[in-house]
């Protein structure tokens, strides 16, 4: 794991052999004569761990490190002391330093093993300051996960983009799963032991999202009693989600630009440039393309964002994926409520086969909690909202309209064929135009194209 690491030791000699064996591992290094010129640093820019020599002139190590501690985010503190100051080095971890070295130093490994300890825990630490910030949100399976055959191609690409640093733009309609996505990257990349945090940027206030994802300084606006690291600062070493991107402002997107380009920013209020290590992950169920066309999304920032883009399809692009989600969802809420639900009815099933989906799989799952909490041993199309079952028994009596939801239910045979029946009916009457026969079956286009391709009626679509 590497880190950047400031050096701080009067002695030059001692101070670039510590430097060349931490550079040697990995390990970005910069360096500081004495006590004073390293609180500059301090003061300037953000690093990972301080080496500091206890016993300097103008500043000892010990009161390097007390001013380092106005500062929420001040990095671990190893003091470096001469075997006769040990017993002040050890006083000085009571304080809060992590550890000590002793100099001359015995061997590279006791160094490199120290520091590979102390990057490791500040990790850990700031991944539990991030679960307190955020709610972590569980995967489910891989096979639900990428459930229907549309989503093999996302799984291949998301397999060849994770294991990479490279920024992956995530587009799709809303509550088609970007933020699982965006997860699953995460836990299957090398940043898998750092934090994740995702930012809503349409859910804070325009006058809060700077402070939130920068953080601020104390004094900086009214109210700001005290310093606050934001959620750049707190994903350090891990990765950080900029969900909905495309809700985000002109002014704030120049500021994310900059944190892609130059890998820092500064809180609100504050001077010192803080180091982004950190992956940056965005999502947008915006056409970003016509947003630049419309002059509401910055061209530069798109093609910083969309070095590797990834589209989730809609679930009504994943009809073949329905019966797979639906049993996991229901199993999901019936084990959370402490119900038995057995599976679900024929006819509830296809009413979920039949209908639209404007909400994509975050409405599925809505859909199947409630049936989950009405159910008594199986989901019966009762359960369901009337927006399912109550709109397809209307359409039914309707001499002009023939759908798919009105037809009884029947063996599984006899309902895919009625089903045929009905979709050839509605091209003949429409002369084979798609859109006008999906408005009279009381479907979306995506279902009649995956029902066409099922049946195989595709040679009697027309376009318009």
């Amino acid at each position: 794991m590497s880190g950047r690491i400031l050096i701080v030791e009067d002695d030059t000699t001692f101070r670039g052999l510590l430097a060349a064996i931490l550079e040697d591992a990995g390990h970005e290094v910069i360096q500081a004569v004495d006590g004073a010129a390293g609180l500059v640093k301090l003061q300037q820019e953000s690093f990972d761990l301080v080496l500091s020599d206890l016993k300097m002139p103008k500043m000892g190590g010990l009161e390097l490190f007390m001013a380092s501690r106005n500062d929420p985010a001040a990095p671990p503190f190893v003091l470096i002391t001469a075997f006769g100051t040990v017993e002040e080095a050890v006083s000085a971890i009571k304080d809060g330093v992590s550890d000590f070295l002793t100099k001359p130093l015995k061997d590279p490994a006791t160094l490199r093993a120290l520091v590979d300890r102390l990057l490791t825990e500040n990790i850990r630490k700031r991944r539990l300051t991030a679960l307190d910030e955020v709610e972590m949100v569980g995967l489910p399976p891989l096979d639900i996960l990428f459930a229907g055959t549309a989503m093999d191609k996302v799984r291949w690409l998301v397999g060849e983009a994770a294991p990479t640093e490279a920024t992956v733009l995530i587009g799709g309609e809303s509550g088609t799963g970007k933020e699982l996505l965006a997860r699953y990257i995460h836990l299957v990349s090398p940043r898998k032991g750092g934090p994740f945090i995702a930012v809503n940027c349409a859910a804070i206030p325009e006058n809060l999202l700077e402070s939130e994802l920068f953080g601020h300084e104390r004094g900086a606006f009214t109210g700001a009693s005290t310093t606050r690291q934001g959620k750049f600062e707190l994903a350090a070493g891990g990765t950080i989600l900029l969900d909905e991107i495309g809700e985000m402002v002109l002014p704030m997107q120049a500021k994310i630009l900059r944190i892609l380009q130059e890998r820092s920013f500064q809180r609100v209020g504050g001077s010192r440039d803080i180091h982004a290590n950190v992956r940056v992950l965005a999502a947008t169920n915006r056409d970003l393309a016509q947003e630049i066309a419309n002059g509401r999304f910055r061209e530069d920032l798109f093609y910083r964002l969309n070095v590797f883009p990834v589209t989730l399809p809609s679930l009504c692009d994943r009809l073949d994926a329905i019966d797979d989600l639906a049993n996991f969802f229901v199993r999901l809420h019936s084990r959370s409520m402490g119900k038995e639900i057995s599976g679900i009815a024929i006819s509830a099933l296809r009413a979920l086969h039949t209908y639209h989906w404007p909400g994509n799989i975050r409405e599925l799952q809505n859909v199947l909690e409630r049936a989950v909490i009405l159910a008594r041993g199986e989901i019966k199309r009762a359960e369901l909202p009337e927006l399912l079952q109550g709109e397809n028994k209307k359409k039914l009596n309707e001499s002009t309209t023939v759908s798919l939801g009105g037809i009884p239910p029947a063996e599984s045979g006899m309902l895919k064929e009625a089903e045929r029946q009905a979709i050839m009916m509605a091209l003949q009457t429409t002369d084979g135009n798609r859109r006008l026969a999906a408005d009279r079956l009381g479907i979306s286009r995506r279902t009649l194209q995956y029902r066409l391709k099922e049946y195989g009626l595709a040679d009697e679509e027309r376009e318009e």
